[in-house]
Protein backbone atom coordinates (compact mmCIF):
# COMPACT_ATOMS: atom_id res chain seq x y z
CA UNK A 1 0.00 0.00 0.00
CA UNK A 2 2.69 2.59 0.72
CA UNK A 3 4.78 1.89 -2.56
CA UNK A 4 1.62 3.15 -4.32
CA UNK A 5 0.83 6.05 -2.87
CA UNK A 6 4.54 6.63 -3.24
CA UNK A 7 4.12 5.86 -7.08
CA UNK A 8 1.03 8.24 -7.21
CA UNK A 9 2.98 10.73 -5.40
CA UNK A 10 5.51 10.82 -7.92
CA UNK A 11 3.80 10.99 -10.88
CA UNK A 12 1.64 13.89 -9.12
CA UNK A 13 5.36 15.48 -9.05
CA UNK A 14 5.78 15.60 -12.57
CA UNK A 15 2.19 16.49 -13.44
CA UNK A 16 1.42 18.94 -11.21
CA UNK A 17 3.77 21.77 -12.85
CA UNK A 18 1.91 21.21 -16.05
CA UNK A 19 -1.39 21.99 -15.02
CA UNK A 20 -1.56 25.10 -15.05
CA UNK A 21 -0.64 25.10 -18.83
CA UNK A 22 -3.38 23.27 -19.25
CA UNK A 23 -5.91 26.35 -18.09
CA UNK A 24 -3.72 29.41 -19.14
CA UNK A 25 -4.98 31.72 -22.15
CA UNK A 26 -3.05 30.19 -25.11
CA UNK A 27 -1.76 34.07 -26.05
CA UNK A 28 0.87 35.15 -24.06
CA UNK A 29 2.41 38.08 -26.21
CA UNK A 30 0.92 41.25 -28.04
CA UNK A 31 -2.06 41.63 -26.16
CA UNK A 32 -3.17 45.26 -27.84
CA UNK A 33 -2.44 45.46 -31.76
CA UNK A 34 -4.10 48.04 -34.00
CA UNK A 35 -4.07 45.22 -36.46
CA UNK A 36 -7.69 43.56 -37.26
CA UNK A 37 -7.52 39.63 -37.45
CA UNK A 38 -8.90 38.58 -41.01
CA UNK A 39 -10.91 35.67 -39.27
CA UNK A 40 -10.58 33.48 -42.65
CA UNK A 41 -10.82 29.87 -42.51
CA UNK A 42 -7.35 28.24 -43.29
CA UNK A 43 -8.65 26.35 -45.86
CA UNK A 44 -9.91 29.40 -47.78
CA UNK A 45 -5.72 29.88 -47.92
CA UNK A 46 -4.93 27.60 -49.72
CA UNK A 47 -4.99 28.48 -53.35
CA UNK A 48 -3.52 31.96 -52.32
CA UNK A 49 -0.42 29.91 -51.14
CA UNK A 50 1.91 27.19 -52.32
CA UNK A 51 1.47 23.40 -50.83
CA UNK A 52 5.04 24.06 -48.87
CA UNK A 53 3.76 27.37 -47.39
CA UNK A 54 0.07 26.02 -46.49
CA UNK A 55 1.35 23.30 -44.61
CA UNK A 56 4.32 25.48 -42.49
CA UNK A 57 1.50 28.06 -42.07
CA UNK A 58 -1.35 26.89 -41.38
CA UNK A 59 -0.55 23.04 -40.31
CA UNK A 60 2.11 24.46 -38.33
CA UNK A 61 5.06 22.26 -39.96
CA UNK A 62 8.39 23.40 -39.92
CA UNK A 63 11.02 23.46 -43.15
CA UNK A 64 14.28 21.83 -43.19
CA UNK A 65 16.93 23.94 -42.16
CA UNK A 66 18.67 25.57 -45.01
CA UNK A 67 15.93 25.13 -47.34
CA UNK A 68 15.13 28.55 -47.85
CA UNK A 69 17.50 31.41 -49.99
CA UNK A 70 15.83 33.91 -47.03
CA UNK A 71 18.50 32.60 -44.36
CA UNK A 72 20.90 34.48 -46.95
CA UNK A 73 18.78 37.37 -47.84
CA UNK A 74 21.13 40.50 -46.58
CA UNK A 75 19.78 43.35 -48.54
CA UNK A 76 17.54 46.20 -47.02
CA UNK A 77 13.89 45.76 -46.98
CA UNK A 78 10.80 44.38 -45.01
CA UNK A 79 9.99 40.65 -44.49
CA UNK A 80 5.93 40.34 -44.79
CA UNK A 81 4.03 37.49 -44.60
CA UNK A 82 3.78 35.02 -47.25
CA UNK A 83 -0.19 34.29 -46.69
CA UNK A 84 -1.86 38.33 -46.25
CA UNK A 85 1.44 40.41 -46.63
CA UNK A 86 1.62 42.17 -43.29
CA UNK A 87 4.83 43.19 -42.94
CA UNK A 88 6.59 41.42 -39.51
CA UNK A 89 10.32 42.09 -39.81
CA UNK A 90 12.69 44.88 -40.86
CA UNK A 91 15.74 43.65 -42.30
CA UNK A 92 18.19 45.85 -39.89
CA UNK A 93 16.63 43.12 -37.34
CA UNK A 94 17.81 40.37 -39.15
CA UNK A 95 21.17 38.38 -38.03
CA UNK A 96 22.96 35.07 -38.95
CA UNK A 97 22.54 32.51 -35.82
CA UNK A 98 24.02 29.72 -38.17
CA UNK A 99 20.63 27.86 -37.78
CA UNK A 100 19.61 27.66 -40.74
CA UNK A 101 16.64 29.61 -40.59
CA UNK A 102 16.06 33.24 -40.90
CA UNK A 103 16.81 34.82 -37.56
CA UNK A 104 15.35 38.30 -36.48
CA UNK A 105 16.04 39.85 -33.51
CA UNK A 106 12.49 41.52 -33.01
CA UNK A 107 9.51 41.75 -35.16
CA UNK A 108 7.47 44.94 -35.63
CA UNK A 109 5.44 45.66 -32.74
CA UNK A 110 1.50 44.41 -32.79
CA UNK A 111 2.30 42.14 -36.18
CA UNK A 112 3.00 38.99 -33.99
CA UNK A 113 0.94 37.08 -31.31
CA UNK A 114 2.69 34.54 -29.31
CA UNK A 115 1.20 31.19 -27.64
CA UNK A 116 2.34 28.87 -25.77
CA UNK A 117 3.50 25.29 -27.81
CA UNK A 118 3.70 21.78 -26.22
CA UNK A 119 4.78 19.82 -29.34
CA UNK A 120 8.25 19.01 -27.77
CA UNK A 121 6.90 18.55 -24.49
CA UNK A 122 8.73 21.33 -23.15
CA UNK A 123 6.71 24.59 -23.18
CA UNK A 124 7.92 26.99 -26.14
CA UNK A 125 7.09 30.36 -27.20
CA UNK A 126 5.53 30.21 -30.89
CA UNK A 127 4.28 33.26 -33.07
CA UNK A 128 1.92 33.80 -35.59
CA UNK A 129 0.96 36.46 -38.27
CA UNK A 130 -1.48 38.42 -35.81
CA UNK A 131 -3.35 39.03 -39.52
CA UNK A 132 -4.21 36.00 -40.88
CA UNK A 133 -2.59 33.57 -38.07
CA UNK A 134 -0.51 32.15 -40.19
CA UNK A 135 2.20 29.80 -37.94
CA UNK A 136 5.69 31.93 -38.60
CA UNK A 137 8.05 29.99 -35.91
CA UNK A 138 9.38 30.23 -32.32
CA UNK A 139 10.97 32.66 -30.46
CA UNK A 140 13.90 31.73 -27.72
CA UNK A 141 16.31 33.40 -25.52
CA UNK A 142 19.62 32.95 -27.15
CA UNK A 143 19.56 35.42 -29.43
CA UNK A 144 22.10 38.28 -29.36
CA UNK A 145 22.03 41.55 -27.25
CA UNK A 146 20.27 43.66 -26.18
CA UNK A 147 17.31 41.77 -25.98
CA UNK A 148 18.79 38.42 -26.09
CA UNK A 149 15.68 37.27 -28.71
CA UNK A 150 16.07 34.66 -31.53
CA UNK A 151 12.85 34.93 -33.64
CA UNK A 152 13.48 31.72 -35.59
CA UNK A 153 11.37 32.20 -38.61
CA UNK A 154 10.63 29.37 -41.34
CA UNK A 155 11.93 31.10 -44.96
CA UNK A 156 8.96 29.63 -46.55
CA UNK A 157 6.26 31.11 -44.05
CA UNK A 158 8.04 34.50 -45.27
CA UNK A 159 8.70 37.09 -48.63
CA UNK A 160 11.11 39.95 -49.11
CA UNK A 161 10.16 43.11 -50.40
CA UNK A 162 13.72 45.21 -51.12
CA UNK A 163 13.69 48.60 -49.90
CA UNK A 164 13.35 50.41 -53.27
CA UNK A 165 10.11 48.03 -54.27
CA UNK A 166 6.52 49.00 -52.67
CA UNK A 167 5.26 46.64 -50.13
CA UNK A 168 2.41 44.61 -51.61
CA UNK A 169 -1.51 45.53 -50.63
CA UNK A 170 -2.57 43.48 -48.28
CA UNK A 171 -4.54 40.25 -49.09
CA UNK A 172 -7.55 39.33 -48.01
Amino acid sequence: MKRRILLQSLAMAVVFPLIPACFRAQVIGEASSPITPLNKPHEAWRGLVSPKAYKILFEEETERPESSNLVYEDREGTFICAACYLPLFESSAKYESNTGWPSFTQPIAGHIATKLDFKMIKPRTEYHCVRCGGHQGHVFNDGPPPRGERWCNNGTALKFVPKDEQLPTLRS
